[in-house]
């Protein structure tokens, strides 16, 4: 029977909250033991050791997820294949890693790695939530989710649990990764490719400099600016002050034409009287984003950038943006 868009939407809502309900719950009975594990995961860490995922079933994907989310955020992390650890791969497992054993019921298959675990000198973190569990007892620490009841109809097939599991992991990467002072910089470096790579690098990395970045002081003439943006292909060139090579402002293709209405003998006068006083700059360290930030508010085409002294190091072109994929 085909169902009628009322029912469609309702019956997902009801999934939804359902799924919120274990989320809620979760973060309500958050406590001591949540404390206590999130300490052994970071003494762990500090020591140099890795965390161990495991799980069967869904709880293997979620553990995999989880391995992502902390290696992003700098925590060395490996998942476990529990069948595939019987067969040789416990040789990831060393002494003074911990090990997080997924499993919703808390008695599954994954029981089969806890006295193997232990042999190899690796804590145990009981990933669950059944306290009163095999996996449970036989922890050292109790990562423990509540779910008043699955959103499957059947009360079958993984849903809320999963996503309170999924959660729970992630909150505690989250409180590790403000524990542990973990900086936009060393997410970056963890993602050198796509979009995150390109908008967390420095503007240092992303500015034109040498030869490419063409300078004078505002005392030249109008005539030698222009040459020097032609031969260092650039649509602007930074002006200074003779004396302390701080910026005093920007020639832009645009000032140049406009400086064509000032009379026959406007190649020879000094370009600031033609230049812009107050142009954008941004800092040489600060984020790619935030140089294209202020191309997009100021609709500019060229950002000057600046040392800590107020000294122009660079230009960042607009034209370099989509090969550097920050649009």
């Amino acid at each position: 029977m085909a169902l009628t868009p009322k029912t469609i939407l309702s019956r997902a809502r009801n999934c939804l909250q359902i799924e919120t309900e274990a989320l809620q719950e979760t973060a309500k009975k958050l406590g001591a033991e949540f404390v206590k594990t999130a300490r052994a995961v970071e003494a762990t860490l500090q020591a140099g050791g890795k965390l161990i995922f495991s799980g069967v079933g869904k709880s293997a994907h979620i553990a995999q997820k989880l391995v992502a989310t902390f290696n992003s955020t700098g925590a060395t992390s490996a998942f476990l294949d529990a069948t595939q650890a019987l067969h040789g791969d416990l040789g990831l497992c060393r002494p003074g890693d911990l090990a997080l054993l997924l499993s919703n019921s808390g008695q599954t298959e994954v029981l089969r790695l806890v006295p193997l675990l232990r042999r190899a000198g690796v804590s145990l973190v009981a990933f669950t939530s059944r306290a009163d569990s095999d996996l449970a007892r036989h922890a050292d620490h109790l990562l423990l989710y509540h779910v008043p009841r699955e959103a499957c109809p059947l009360a079958l097939a993984p849903t809320a649990s999963t996503t309170a599991a999924l959660a729970l992991g992630d909150a505690l990467a989250m409180v590790l990764l403000q524990a542990r002072g973990f900086t936009r910089d060393d997410f970056a470096r963890n993602h050198p490719g796509g979009n995150i790579g390109a908008l967390l690098v420095r503007v240092r990395d992303l500015m034109r400099t040498g030869a490419r970045a063409p300078q004078l002081p505002d005392t030249a003439t109008l005539q030698d600016a222009i040459l020097a943006m032609t031969k260092a292909k650039s649509g602007c060139i930074a002006l200074v002050h003779p004396r302390s090579g701080r910026l005093s402002g920007i020639l832009t293709d645009g000032d140049f034409r406009r400086s064509a209405l000032s009379g026959t003998d406007f190649l020879t006068k000094p370009v600031n009287q033609f230049m812009t006083p107050t142009p954008k700059t941004i800092r040489d360290d600060a984020m790619g984003i935030d140089a294209l930030n202020l191309f997009e508010k100021h609709q500019i085409d060229d950002l000057i950038v600046l040392d800590a002294k107020g000294k122009p190091v660079g230009i960042v072109d607009g034209q370099d943006l989509p090969r550097l994929k920050l649009l």
